[in-house]
């Protein structure tokens, strides 16, 4: 197999804009070269390799230039230089490529080597722009694919290009990414598919990871199977990919069918509004991954600014347009944001600067990466290697700049432009739309746009859109300047309706609050935003806090003694008891309000959430009992989950009043004093109860005074407590109010509470549970999939630790603590542990933030349209969900029914 006389385009002589200078002598070259050091190293290896390669030289200024500029940029294709014979040949003719005869894998390897170097020293001597660069690179590793097609006899095999490779945009070291169609899908077909590859990876890195199913899935799958797989499996991000689907060798006929097929699963079934959020979501994980990493500052690809930005963005619009117009529908980054600005779906200014930033970026990356052919997207740590890299981007230094600064001032630009027109690409077209002024983005472009961004209603959201801007003041046209933005990070979020009429009735509320952190602080905008797409009735709540809508800026953890040391401060500081419960009510739901948005921004994990909210409940029974001022000993103790520090938004109180009184008076004043207390906790109705408090497990239950001495407690619960309370009890701990009278009520009920666990008690406590099990989920709710009372559920992985903890004289009122303690002292197994800690981890932050998104207290998971709406604000799909639950529920189950009843797996 010969590889030869392919003519290369050429391309005009520029670089950056500037035409290459006159020839000069091979010592100005190097003098002037990007690294003069390194390159007469190159040459001094060439002395001893190849003695005739300087009169070579001295007669052809092109063949100087180019050797230079490749050892100044290259050290791999420095050393190739003087490994290699052919070489200078390559060199000497950079129309032509190299003339070869390819034999086996080694040959072809060889044969990659120096079209590489042809290709590089045309982009080094700047005889190409990118877009040639790129698409001769992509044709060299086509035809490496072609090629070890034909050396491995793999016939009936049609490689197709994915990502780079199939939008004709390759780096000099990116993956080749391909997916293989078969004529079958046999064991012939897989076995030619293995020596293809085997042969193609000794010249290229080929990646076939994109396949169905990733390394699990077969090597190469028909056509049917392709379309099976779509139908049926394909995530978001399989689609998405397949918008740069491309044939590049093999059988020509399958190719075409298979690029048809692509047409129809992308252009015909639509890219709908949940899965934009899915490859939003995805893309905001690798930023934060890539974030983390120590390259950060240096990394040009996935930080924000960066190279994903503008195909991202440049894609999204693709998806969500080329249904209607077939101009989209080409598989290129830079033909993209033309097309796409064309059509009006950009603004023409915004596609010409991502357009430009594209390239300086992409050449940014070609440089590096040419230097020792590696797979990297960072810019070199050391300040030589960098200022060598400016100078082979074409900078030299100035009176006042040196080419190193140079490039990092125009890097941080182009990071900042990338950055802010990524923000308001998918929304700026469309306030043009909505006012109707030079608007190229049509009515039905306009609506479907939204739509695909979760905007069902597009008429709504043109009314809300303008009622924000409307008016001449300085807080409309804020909101004009920054409601691209801000229609984007709704769009982010579960419900982007919902969060727009949230925000907008935010601002009609409090204008300048809301344009005052707009203004302040992006990041302040960004996060209202998030929670007001998830939950608008925590936006409400903002709205009557802006102290807390400030303290959006960023994360903060208020500390939990000083939350409680305010709620307290609030209603006592005030002239009555009236008023101090009414100020009790709003700092109760400003801090609420503050949990809930660091629950939505990610800023507290579930457990501190819990901690958080339970933290409030302890404040506000403690400002309860300060305002009815009991003037005996008296005492609020815990139960259930507020015994164990940590609360749902959801949660009831389940609290036990005590006092120390030593007559009948005493014992009329804790009663006023617990009726007291409950009327500060409830209210007068939904509206302005602050908990919902149950008090029913006192002794004697609710036909039993409210408030009961400490030897009454105990003396009824040592006569008359059945099993299941001992269950309850076992959580009993001191709250708030005379602190050594609830350790004493706690002491004397200890020694009944904790006594051993009989055989009929366990058969007791079975059978109420058993009988609670069928009668208590509401009518109307799914008991499979009741976060609270379901099976492997919150109450029955609660109740099942309960027992255990009893049963084996383990004092911890703490559900997770609980399941750990078990394990460590080996009452559970480790994978019951974890399958009990999992469950009920799921269902605790399932219950909370459908709590949250519904605005008000939500057991059950739902269905239909809202169950998507949950499921996006917990970044994962409605069947996703229901799957996971199912999934972990059914595990903690089986132990519950293990370890609880008492039956064998």
């Amino acid at each position: 197999m010969r590889l030869s006389g392919s003519t290369a385009p050429s391309g005009a002589l520029h670089h950056n804009g500037l035409l290459v200078a006159p020839a000069r002598p091979l010592p100005d070259l190097v003098r002037h070269s990007a690294d003069p050091l390194r390159v007469r190293g190159v040459l001094d290896r060439l002395d001893e390799a190849q003695p005739a390669w300087r009169t070579r030289l001295d007669g052809n200024p092109d063949l100087a230039a180019a050797v230079v500029a490749v050892a100044a940029g290259s050290a791999w294709l420095g050393r190739l230089m003087v490994t290699d014979p052919l070489a200078l040949d390559v060199l000497a003719d950079l129309d032509g490529r190299p003339d070869l005869t390819v034999e086996d894998e080694s040959s072809l390897a060889r044969w990659r080597h120096l079209e590489h170097l042809r290709i590089a020293a045309r982009d080094l001597t700047a005889r190409d722009p990118l877009e040639t660069t790129t698409a001769q690179v992509t044709a060299m590793a086509a035809t490496v694919l072609q090629s070890a097609l034909d050396l491995a006899g793999a016939e009936g095999l049609a490689v197709i290009g994915m990502g780079k490779a199939g939008g004709n945009e390759l780096n000099y070291a990116s993956d080749v990414d391909v997916i293989l169609v078969g004529t079958a899908a046999d064991l012939d077909h897989q076995q030619a598919a293995r020596r293809f590859l085997d042969v193609a990876r000794a010249a290229v890195r080929v990646d076939v990871d994109l396949r169905p199913e990733g390394r699990d899935g077969a090597l190469v799958r028909t056509l049917d199977g392709y379309r099976s797989h779509w139908d049926r499996w394909a995530e978001p991000w399989e689609r998405q990919a397949l918008l740069k689907a491309r044939p590049l060798a093999g059988d020509p006929v399958l190719g075409r069918a298979f690029e048809a097929g692509v047409a129809t699963e992308l252009w015909d079934r639509g890219f709908g509004a949940d899965a934009i959020h899915q490859v939003r979501a995805m893309k905001e994980r690798t930023e934060r991954q890539a974030a983390g990493q120590p390259s950060a500052s240096r990394e040009i690809k996935r930080t924000p600014g960066g190279i994903r930005d503008i195909e991202f963005s440049a894609q999204l619009l693709q998806l969500v347009h080329g249904g209607l117009d077939e101009a989209l529908r080409v598989p290129g980054t830079l033909p993209a944001l033309a097309a796409l600005a064309d059509g009006g779906y950009v603004d023409r200014d915004d596609a010409f600067r991502l357009a430009a930033s594209y390239q300086l970026l992409r050449r940014i990356e070609h440089a590096v990466q040419l230097d020792e052919d590696r797979q990297t997207h960072a810019l070199p740590r050391s300040g030589r290697e960098r200022t060598r890299l400016a100078r082979v981007l074409g900078l030299v230094d100035q009176p006042r700049s040196t080419a190193l600064d140079q490039l990092d001032d125009e890097l941080v630009e182009c990071r900042a432009t990338v950055r802010r027109i990524h923000e308001r690409v998918y929304f700026r077209p469309l306030l043009d739309a909505f006012a109707g002024v030079d608007a190229p983005l049509g009515a039905e472009a306009a609506a479907t746009r939204l739509a695909a961004f979760g905007f069902a209603d597009a008429e709504r959201t043109r009314q809300a859109v303008i009622e924000l801007t409307r008016g001449l003041t300085r807080t409309s046209r804020l909101m004009a300047q920054t409601l691209p933005l801000l229609l984007d990070w709704l769009s982010i979020g579960p419900d982007p309706d919902r969060g727009l009429l949230a925000l907008r009735t935010l601002v009609a509320a409090d204008a300048r609050a809301v344009a005052a952190a707009c203004r302040d602080s992006p990041e302040t905008a960004r996060r209202l935003c998030l929670v007001a797409a998830t939950s608008p009735s925590l936006t409400r709540d903002l709205g009557r806090a802006p102290e807390v809508l400030r303290s959006l800026r960023g994360p903060a953890t208020p500390d939990e003694d000083e939350v409680r040391a305010r709620l307290v401060r609030s209603a006592t500081s005030r002239a009555d008891a009236a008023t101090g419960r009414d100020a009790l009510l709003h700092v109760v739901r400003q801090e609420q309000a503050r949990v809930g948005a660091a629950d939505v921004l990610g800023d507290a994990d579930p457990q501190a959430v819990g901690s958080a909210l339970a933290a409030v409940a302890h404040g506000a029974v403690e400002a309860a009992v300060a305002l009815a001022d009991p003037q005996v000993p008296f005492a609020v103790l815990a139960l259930g989950r507020l015994a164990g520090g940590r609360l749902g938004y959801a949660s009831d109180l389940d609290l036990l009043l005590a006092h120390g009184a030593e007559d009948e008076a005493g014992r009329q004043e804790a009663g006023r004093a617990g009726e007291a207390v409950r009327r500060v906790l409830l209210g007068t109705g939904p509206a302005d109860r602050i908990f919902e408090v149950d008090l029913d497990l006192r002794p004697g239950g609710r036909s039993a005074p409210l408030v009961q001495g400490r030897t009454g407690i105990a003396d009824h619960i040592e006569r008359w407590a059945e099993p299941w309370k001992r269950l309850a009890l076992s959580r009993l701990e001191p709250l708030v109010g005379d602190l050594e009278l609830a350790r004493t009520v706690v002491g004397s009920v200890a020694p009944t509470v904790w006594r051993p666990v009989s055989d009929g008690d366990l058969r007791a406590i079975r059978q109420i549970k058993a009988r609670a099990e069928t009668e208590r989920v509401p009518a109307g709710e799914d008991p499979t999939f009741h976060l609270k009372l379901g099976p492997g559920a919150l109450s029955d992985i609660e109740l099942t630790v309960a027992l255990l903890l009893l049963e084996h004289g383990i004092r911890e009122p703490r559900t997770g603590a609980g399941i750990a303690a078990l394990r460590e002292q080996g009452h559970l197994d480790a994978p019951e542990a974890i399958a009990l800690a999992e469950a009920h981890a799921f269902c605790e932050r399932a219950r909370n933030r459908w709590t949250l998104v519904a605005g008000r207290p939500r057991q059950a998971l739902p269905t239909g349209e809202e169950l998507g709406t949950l499921a996006r604000s917990l970044d994962t799909t409605g069947p996703e969900l229901r799957d996971h639950y199912l999934r972990l529920t059914r595990r903690a189950r089986r132990v519950v029914t293990h370890r609880f009843y008492g039956q064998t797996p």
